[in-house]
Formats: structure tokens, C-alpha cells, sequence
């Protein structure tokens, strides 16, 4: 079979099946224009100089206008935006990692012994005191995999009659609707299985008219969801500024699904171009306001839940895996250390995405020999640098950008080329620790690197 080769862009990141077509496309789009250095935009070079005038210098005009009294709120969402990290202890932000250890020592005396104690908390009947990979598998099948077969289905069959409820329930009419999550992704466990609700509609023409209304909005669906038949099975956990989450009782009560539900205008559509999605991109590189930009980025779920959604089984089950190690393996937060933020889900689904294609996609593997790997990155996560480039050319100038800036562990979101999926962990040391004391635990002992997974060896 011949292979088709692609011609592509080095500005935009678009292909073209032959060099002609590139060409074309490169006097029809590119001739004669530059990025701005500034905001990474495409300009005429003869306009470049009126460009920066009129965008960046009112900027930096408006920046130096700003009222006193606003000024630290201002300073802290910009900070939050680029990096979202606050101390374990209190919720100021701090800069890095590693620069949140010198005033967590200072400050809250959060010395190594107390991060120690405070770090790990095995459960009782832990997986890893499974002895054999067989062993694992067994306990994987009772307490980790969701329910197959007419169980399934029925539950397949509730969450669509309960998604259509809440699409009606919403005061304003939905022109789409997407879903994301754990259950949306098939990485869902017994215990932990999220749904993530996005409602696009055309009432909201833009970000402040959207954070306007929204709030308003989804306290009617909180109303409108209770006073339906199924009411008595939601339960409301607290609200957040954009969101409206609950709990809801599936199949007799059985279990439980956390949804999380969000409302915004459709910036892309259902089938954009390349140069609306690298707007986009643009847009949230740009943007120092941290709902806007999360707001903008619902429109990037559908392809994160591709992006996982595409991945075979095997990888699927090591997911639930390392999921449910960390819902296992930590002790819970106390008073001292309440504001822990561990990885987010997503960063554990892209861990062991990576993990997998380092060991070469194997078709099958062994369950043991995959948890070791990931737990051995995540021992060395200062050295954590993940990279992919599906949504967006390696010469894109914003990720070139993020990518020269960025600190480590660093995992970039495959589809948002503005986002390390890392920061919103602030206890890296104490994930490290856990995983060191997880690889001492009798799943692991004596285990060695087999191949595919000889790489970890010099790890």
C-alpha cells in the first residue's frame, strides 16, 4: 500500500498532499506577513509597526491605569492564570515547585518529617499487597472495574435519559451539547465515575454576557432538576462560579455519578477550522482573566475525550489502576495541610497515555510492569517533560513560547497548547514519596523490568 505523504506549513501547521498545494498556500496566506513578537499574530510586515501601537501599547497604557485598590486582585488572577499553584498550608500562590518549599519551611514549618506523615495513608486490603499479577487482575475484576452487561446497559440507557433531563431542565435552549469525563472517556472506576456536562447555547453572545447570566441560570436547573421524578436521587455538592455539581443515584440507587455541569456560547463549533481552533489558542495565550479562559477552553473537551477515548483497553485498565492508587494510597488531608492538591485525573490519564507509547503501544502487557513504570516516573517528576502534537505544530509560536517558560514536572495538554496539566498539583514531593514507598509494597517486590519496559531500568 502506498503511503501518503504530506506537505505542511511550517506557520499555520496545516497539510497539503503536494507541494504545489503548500506553495499556494503559503502565497495566499503567508506572503509577506510576520508574527508579532508580542501576541505570536500574523501581520503584514508593512503594518506590523501600527499593529503594536494599536494593540500592545493601549495595553500597556491600560496596565499602568490600573486602580491601586485592584491592583493585588489583578496581580493574583494574572498569577493564577500562568500558574494556578497555591501552598499546601494557606491559598497564596507561589511561582514554581520548588520555590513553595523555602516559605512552607519559614512560614508553616512544613518540614520533610511532617510532609512525611502527613503523605502516606495506605487503605486497608490495599491492591498492593496483591502478591502476582494474577492476584491483581482478580482484584481489579471485584473492586475496580465497572459493571458489565445488563447492568451496563442500563446504566448507558440512564445517564442518556438523565443528560436529555438536564438539556430540558436549563432555562435557555441548548444549540449543542457535549460530554466529557471519566464515564464519557471509559476510564471510570467502581467507586469514581464523573460526567461532565457542557451546554452550548446561542443566548449567550459572549464571555461577559455568559458569567452574567450564568450563575442565574444554573440556579434554575438546580431548582428545575430537584422538583423533577428524579429529584430525591441527586444529591448537590457546594457551587462554584461557573458550575453547578451534584452527585446522582443510577440504577436503583446501586451507585453514584459526579456530574459537573457548564454553560458558555459555542466558540468553535462542531467542525472548525484550523485557523479558528489556532485563534482560540491565541485567545487563551492572551487572556489574564482565569474564568474567561476556562470558559474558552470547554470548547477544546470533545478532543481531550478523543485523545483518551482513542487509546486501546489494556491502557484504559491501567488507568483505573493508578486512578484508584490514588484514591488509596493517601492519607487524607487535616487541618494543616487542607489546601493538598493532588494531580487532577486528567494528568493521570495522560501519565499513563505516555507511558504506554514510551514502551511502544504494545497491543498487550502486564498490568504490574505498567504501574511500576508510571510509579517510577512519578518518583523522578522533576524530570517529568511531556510533549505531543496532534492539535498543534512544534513551530506554533505560542507553544513555542510556553515550552521555552515552562517548569517542570511539565505535562502540556495535547489540545490546549496553553495549559501544563501539572500545575494544579502543589504536593509533588509527596506524590514522589508515596510512590517510592508503593514500589517497597509486595505487588512489586522482586519485580523486574521485562521487555517492552526496559527503559525504566535506568530509572
Amino acid at each position: 500500500m502506498w503511503a501518503l505523504k504530506f506537505y505542511n506549513c511550517e506557520h499555520c501547521g496545516s497539510d497539503f498532499v503536494s507541494h504545489t498545494a503548500l506553495k499556494y498556500h503559503l502565497r495566499l496566506k503567508h506572503l509577506g506577513k510576520v508574527h508579532c513578537e508580542e501576541c505570536g499574530q500574523e501581520v503584514l510586515r508593512e503594518k506590523l509597526e501600527d499593529h503594536s501601537k494599536s494593540v500592545h501599547d493601549r495595553s500597556i497604557v491600560e496596565t499602568h491605569n490600573l486602580n491601586w485598590e485592584n491592583l493585588e486582585d489583578r496581580s493574583i488572577k494574572h498569577v493564577a492564570t500562568k500558574i494556578s499553584k497555591t501552598h499546601r498550608m494557606c491559598s497564596e500562590y507561589f511561582g514554581t515547585v520548588h520555590s513553595q518549599e523555602i516559605p512552607e519551611i519559614q512560614e508553616h514549618h512544613f518540614i520533610a518529617n511532617k510532609r512525611a506523615q502527613m503523605s502516606t495513608g495506605f487503605s486497608p486490603h490495599n491492591m498492593l499487597e496483591c502478591k502476582s499479577p494474577q492476584e491483581l487482575e482478580r482484584f481489579a475484576d471485584e473492586n475496580i472495574r465497572p459493571a458489565s452487561g445488563p447492568l451496563s446497559a442500563a446504566c448507558v440507557a440512564e445517564i442518556g435519559a438523565f443528560t436529555e433531563l438536564i438539556q430540558g431542565c436549563f432555562p435557555a435552549p441548548a444549540s449543542r451539547v457535549i460530554q466529557g469525563g471519566s464515564y464519557t472517556k471509559g476510564t471510570d472506576t467502581q467507586g469514581c465515575s464523573e460526567v461532565d456536562i457542557v451546554l452550548f447555547s446561542d443566548v449567550f453572545a459572549n464571555v461577559n454576557n455568559c458569567k452574567k447570566q450564568l450563575r442565574e441560570g444554573l440556579d434554575v436547573l438546580r431548582k428545575n432538576l430537584k422538583q423533577t421524578s428524579r429529584g430525591n436521587r441527586i444529591i448537590m455538592k457546594k457551587r462554584t462560579s461557573l458550575s453547578l455539581r451534584f452527585n446522582f443515584l443510577c440504577i436503583e440507587s446501586l451507585h453514584s455519578h459526579s456530574f459537573e455541569i457548564m454553560a458558555y456560547y459555542d466558540v468553535l463549533g462542531p467542525a472548525p477550522s484550523k485557523d479558528l481552533k489556532l485563534h482560540l489558542y491565541r485567545k487563551l495565550y492572551l487572556c489574564n482573566d482565569i474564568e474567561e479562559a476556562q470558559l474558552c477552553a470547554l470548547a477544546l473537551l470533545p478532543y481531550q475525550v478523543d485523545f483518551v477515548k482513542a487509546s486501546i483497553v489494556r491502557v484504559k485498565e491501567l488507568i483505573r489502576l493508578m486512578t484508584h492508587w490514588f484514591k488509596t494510597s493517601f492519607a487524607k488531608p487535616t487541618e494543616k495541610n487542607k489546601f493538598r492538591r493532588l494531580p487532577s485525573s486528567y494528568a493521570v490519564e495522560l501519565l499513563s497515555i505516555y507511558i504506554w507509547e514510551l514502551a511502544g503501544k504494545p497491543l498487550l502487557f502486564s498490568l504490574v510492569q505498567g504501574m511500576r513504570a508510571v510509579l517510577k516516573l512519578l518518583v523522578r517528576y522533576a524530570e517529568i517533560d511531556i510533549v505531543w502534537h496532534r492539535h498543534y505544530h512544534s513551530k506554533f509560536p505560542i507553544f513555542v513560547k510556553v515550552k521555552q517558560k515552562h517548569t517542570r514536572p511539565f505535562i502540556l495538554d495535547p489540545v490546549n497548547p496553553t495549559v501544563n496539566v501539572c500545575d494544579t498539583c502543589n504536593a509533588w514531593d509527596e506524590v514522589a514519596r508515596v510512590a517510592r514507598c508503593s514500589l517497597c509494597q509486595p505487588l512489586f517486590s522482586g519485580v523486574r523490568a521485562k521487555p517492552p519496559w526496559l527503559f525504566t531500568d535506568n530509572w
